[in-house]
């Protein structure tokens, strides 16, 4: 089934109880709970919310959505994107990645949120830029971390080293074991969008 979708389900996320609205999808393929997906979602847009008010952005080409007695687990197996905005609506951060999961465990355990294969989070208001391999967002401490080699670009230059800490705006990131940084301007090549809540930007192309 192909066009637009809206629900009025309620999900945590991040910053707190959002409402999500789907923009656009294809829902179909579903199957048992042996390895097969339960859902497919294909040209995924979600608009989160915390009353009227923008949170974030998710777009993704397909989302695979599965479930057992413990927890649920939803893939992005073909690319996903985060945009998140301030509370005048501007754009303050973006992440890309190759591929994401996201995992609830439905005892109330935690929620969590891997990104993996060529990760970056800019930071838009403080020109910032992190590279990394795999990143993860915690949903009840409000943190992304990751224990891998990571790049960090600013205005006054560059670091790197493994292992960082961040709050979930990438706001206050520190860099756990750094190693050979340069404090020179260095010129980040990404192309940066600056957007709105008023203005829907592409998705990444591959």
């Amino acid at each position: 089934m192909n066009g637009i979708m809206e629900t009025g389900v309620k999900v945590v996320f991040l910053a707190g109880l959002l409402a999500i609205s789907s923009c656009a999808g294809d829902g179909g393929a579903w199957g048992s709970l042996d390895g097969i997906p339960l859902q497919t979602i294909e040209n995924m847009c979600l608009i989160q919310k915390e009353g009227d008010l923008v949170k974030n952005r998710i777009e993704a080409p397909k989302m695979l959505h599965f479930e057992s007695d413990t927890m649920s687990l939803d893939w992005f197996s073909d690319g996903f994107a985060v945009y998140g905005y301030r509370e005048d609506g501007l754009l303050e951060t973006i992440l890309l990645s190759d591929q994401a999961r996201h995992k609830t465990w439905k005892d109330d355990k935690g929620e969590i949120w891997e990104a993996t294969g060529n990760v970056s989070v800019q930071n838009i208001i403080e020109q910032e830029t992190m590279e990394t391999d795999t990143i993860y967002w915690d949903y009840k401490s409000h943190q992304i971390y990751t224990d891998s080699y990571i790049r960090m670009y600013s205005k006054d230059g560059l670091m790197q080293g493994f292992g960082m800490r961040s709050d979930d705006k990438a706001r206050e990131a520190v860099l756990l074991k750094p190693f050979n940084s340069f404090s020179v301007v260095v010129q980040d090549t990404a192309k940066v969008v600056v957007d709105s809540v008023n203005f829907i930007g592409p998705f990444r192309e591959k």
